[in-house]
């Protein structure tokens, strides 16, 4: 356990490099699955993204079963660089809770979670790829840069003002108010289609409910208003450890607008959890302004072996006319 948390904070601590976010023409959200993404919504760009999800719960151990619903709000806000993005997630859940000996409801901020997400490397940035006008092979053979990902780093703070009894603790264990969140984000691009996003997370540093965390999480577009994903997602702490998958759809409604629908099953029985349930993303982009991006056009020898081969194609081309 100790060995991985100073991996992933080695990771978060890597060389940092300057960048620029990508503002998309359509609404690029989380939803819906739980992965985050690691371009910023852009610059003064006003983001929600929030769910209703029906949540079953029983344990074969302890011989309980709980059912209600999970409602989660999310804000990402573009401030001060086009890479950087500000974020809150929250979550509340009400279930109806019954075993052998009690039978209660249960309603409390499940997650209360404040951070800050920056895009540290991005593998398109100055790179423009160029169609070969005289091979359609050479166009569409596998292209390793798709292999290389854009990278951001999160840091974040999980509040807990109310009793949470949704952490699987004992009741004896008092889970503090205050404790840090630490995330590595990649996001690779296979063609138009495929995105593959990978978050590893060091969760709750420093307490009793500390853990590692990751979500993998594949999305295909299948035309300009729908995409599919399926996920897993996996936690190994000291109490709770467990491997989740989800599979779901988006559409979008129009570039600002996307409606989704989910559903969840996770691998143990102890417990046993099964959630479903529908979300919306709007995005408010009024106040945004196109960033220029200066492209970089290389050293005066970079441009005078560029100068130098244009010449020589010409006089190649010249003489085959002749």
């Amino acid at each position: 356990m100790k060995s991985l948390q100073t991996l992933l904070v080695l990771g978060l601590l890597s060389s940092f490099q300057l960048t620029n976010a990508q503002f998309t023409d359509d609404i690029n959200s989380n939803r819906p699955g739980r992965s985050m993404m690691a371009f910023s919504v852009g610059k003064s760009v006003f983001q929600t993204e929030t769910g209703i999800n029906y949540v079953n719960e029983d344990h074969n151990t302890l011989d309980y079963k709980a059912s209600g619903f999970m409602a989660e709000f999310d804000l990402r806000w573009g401030l001060f660089f086009e890479q950087l993005e500000l974020i809150g997630e929250f979550q509340y859940q009400n279930d109806s809770y019954t075993s052998d000996i009690i039978d209660k409801n249960r309603s409390a901020l499940k997650k209360t979670l404040f951070g800050a997400k920056y895009l540290v490397y991005d593998p398109f940035k100055n790179y423009e790829e160029k169609p070969n006008l005289y091979s359609w092979k050479a166009n569409h053979r596998f292209k390793w840069r798709q292999m290389i990902p854009a990278v951001a780093v999160y840091g974040g703070v999980n509040l807990n003002f109310s009793d949470n009894p949704f952490n699987f603790a004992p009741v004896d264990i008092e889970e503090p108010k205050i404790s840090p969140k630490a995330m590595l984000i990649a996001q690779n691009h296979f063609g138009s289609r495929w995105v593959l996003v990978t978050n590893i997370a060091y969760n709750k540093i420093g307490t009793d409910f500390a853990s590692i965390d990751y979500i993998l999480t594949l999305t295909r577009g299948f035309n300009k208003q729908w995409s599919g994903f399926i996920e897993n997602q996996g936690f190994m702490g000291d109490y709770y450890s467990d491997g989740v998958f989800r599979m779901g759809a988006a559409y979008l409604f129009n570039k600002d607008m996307q409606i989704d629908a989910s559903i969840g099953k996770n691998l143990k029985g102890t417990p046993n959890l099964f959630t479903g349930g529908i979300g919306f993303s709007w995005r408010f982009t009024k106040n945004y302004k196109e960033v220029k991006i200066e492209k970089d056009n290389g050293s005066k020898m970079d441009k005078k072996m560029k100068k130098k081969g244009e010449k020589e194609a010409k006089k190649r081309k010249d003489a085959v006319e002749e």
